[in-house]
């Protein structure tokens, strides 16, 4: 399943984000698969598309950056998934 996580990184902890970034790449934990991330240039937050079957991996994964960031993890849908519903 695909997942839209968006990110946002309040300017009280922007300095403490990028000391934890720099040291950990913010990788996800095994059992999810982070198809691409995309980082808003301003530093204020970040679009991830993660792919898992394993809802306890993804919050795993975003339980580590919780007391840093806000994080919200929605599924998603391609465009062939959308149509065939639709269809």
């Amino acid at each position: 399943m695909l997942f839209i996580v968006t990110v946002r990184t309040p300017s009280t902890s922007y300095k403490a984000v990028m000391e934890r970034f720099k040291t950990s790449g913010g990788h996800p934990p095994a059992g999810v698969r982070m198809l691409g991330r995309w980082h808003r240039a301003d530093g204020s937050g970040a679009v991830v598309i993660a792919e898992t079957d394993n809802a306890a991996a993804l919050a795993k994964w975003t339980a580590e950056w919780a007391d840093l960031l806000s994080i919200e993890s929605t599924p998603a849908l391609t465009d062939e998934a959308l149509a065939a519903i639709l269809a």
